[in-house]
Order: structure tokens, then C-alpha cells, then sequence
């Protein structure tokens, strides 16, 4: 909604910018599971958005919030270990297993192995509760669509007849977390996306406004086949300050 592969959307950041000027409060709550928060926020201002990295929610921090005090098997890449400080990480004999996302390097191969997901699979039929950082299927790059880790946590659901519980959206604790931080009601709360099957629905689910983008992982066809409706749709996330203005109570 913000970027895609590094670049962003044309006025988004300007958008960010008024919806400040404008009074509103905001909070960043992505799925990203493959940078931790204090490089998505330098990566964002160094795009021209302006944000502190406590208005940042990120799927690691809920982990740690979650499984704290837990022995962890951690799927994930190596980059977000720092924010998982607090977590006992494990190989073996683990009290949870955590499946976390993939990024356009190669390190998903090593992340995603047959030798790691068969341990996953070991330790959840020994018992230990399981968990992802979020179920995506996919993630738009400028090269297009990229698999992501939703396929490997289904894959383990099917193998193991355990279903994983989701710590990312379309979690209501994880919109939870984002309306306390703010200090505000889901009724008049917006949530502004690009990804209409798992944000939006779940912000529905949670009583949220809902206003879909036409960037990023946005498809018509989707749109045109689902029983979903956003309160808006807008091009992109340039033009909602405006139509939020104009927009009746």
C-alpha cells in the first residue's frame, strides 16, 4: 500500500503527510515478518514517509507478546531474530513451533527446507503448539506476485491436522494491539489496504472502516468475485485523505 519492492507509490507519502496535518492518528500495521521494525522505519523515511518506529506494529513484537517465556522453534528469516529477544529459540524439543514469512532473497530456501519443515512437523506432532506471524499467500514485487509462507503453514495444517494460529492480520488481537496503541474505537477507525481477503475482511469481522487501494496487491477480478464490500475504494492511498475529508460522517 505504501510500496511495492522499495519503490513507493506515487503521493502516498504526501498522503501520510496530510492525513497528520489533518489531525488524524496513525499506526503502521503490516505482516512484514522479514525486516525488523527499526529498519522498516528507516527503509519508510528514507521513501520520504514520516513516522517513528513506535507508530510501527509488527507481527515479531506480537510473537514475543504471545509465546514469551516459551521454547520456540523459529521458521523465520534471520534478519527479524533481534526482535524476537525475549523468546527461548530452540531446534529441538520445542513448546511451539513459529512459521515466519518470506523475502525476494534466496535465504527462503534455506528458511523453508524439507529438514526445517520436517522438524516443524516432528515437534507439532509431539505437542507443541503452533503458530505463524501471518498466513499470506503471496506479496507483490515489481517482478509481479511472489509465493509467500502461507503455503508452507498449510501445507503443515494438512500434514499434522493442527490449524496454526495467526499472530498477524487477519488476527482481531492484532487489530486489537493497533486500536489501543491509538487509543481508539474500531467505528471510527479506517484501515486502508491493499489486500482485500485477509485486511479487509478481518477489519470488517472487527467492526473497522475499510477503504481498499488500487496498488500493490489489489486485482479487479477479486474484487468483482467476492461478496466483500469496502466502504471505499479508492486508486491508491494518495487520494483518500481528500475523499476522507469530503466524506460524511
Amino acid at each position: 500500500m505504501l510500496h511495492v519492492s522499495g519503490e513507493a507509490i506515487p503521493g502516498a507519502a504526501d498522503a501520510v503527510r496530510r492525513l497528520r496535518h489533518d489531525g488524524h492518528s496513525l499506526r503502521f500495521v503490516t505482516n512484514n515478518s522479514t525486516r525488523p521494525r527499526d529498519t522498516l522505519a528507516g527503509e519508510l523515511r528514507g521513501l520520504g514517509f514520516e513516522l517513528d518506529e513506535g507508530e510501527i506494529q509488527t507481527t515479531p513484537r506480537a510473537a514475543v507478546s504471545v509465546l514469551a517465556g516459551r521454547r520456540v522453534l523459529a521458521l523465520v528469516m534471520a534478519s527479524v531474530v533481534p526482535d524476537l529477544e525475549g523468546l527461548e529459540l530452540v531446534g529441538h524439543d520445542a513448546d511451539a513451533v513459529l512459521i515466519g514469512g518470506c523475502d525476494e532473497t534466496l535465504e527462503p530456501n534455506q528458511v523453508f527446507s524439507y529438514m526445517n519443515l520436517a522438524r516443524a512437523f516432528s515437534e507439532i506432532q509431539a505437542g507443541a503448539s503452533f503458530y505463524c506471524l501471518h498466513k499470506n499467500r503471496w506479496w507483490q514485487t515489481s517482478r509481479g506476485p511472489m509465493l509467500d509462507s502461507g503455503a508452507f503453514v498449510a501445507g503443515l495444517e494438512y500434514a499434522t491436522g493442527v490449524e496454526a494460529t495467526v499472530l498477524g492480520k487477519p488476527s482481531g488481537t492484532y487489530f486489537a494491539a493497533a486500536l489501543d496503541a491509538l487509543g481508539a474505537e474500531p467505528e471510527l477507525t479506517w484501515l486502508v489496504t491493499d489486500d482485500l481477503d485477509a485486511d479487509v475482511r478481518g477489519a470488517q469481522l472487527f467492526g473497522m472502516r475499510t477503504a481498499l487501494v488500487r496498488t500493490g496487491k489489489f486485482r479487479p477480478e477479486q474484487l468483482a468475485s467476492t461478496a466483500l464490500v469496502p466502504d471505499v475504494v479508492v486508486s491508491s492511498l494518495a487520494q483518500f485523505p481528500e475523499w476522507l475529508e469530503q466524506a460524511p460522517p
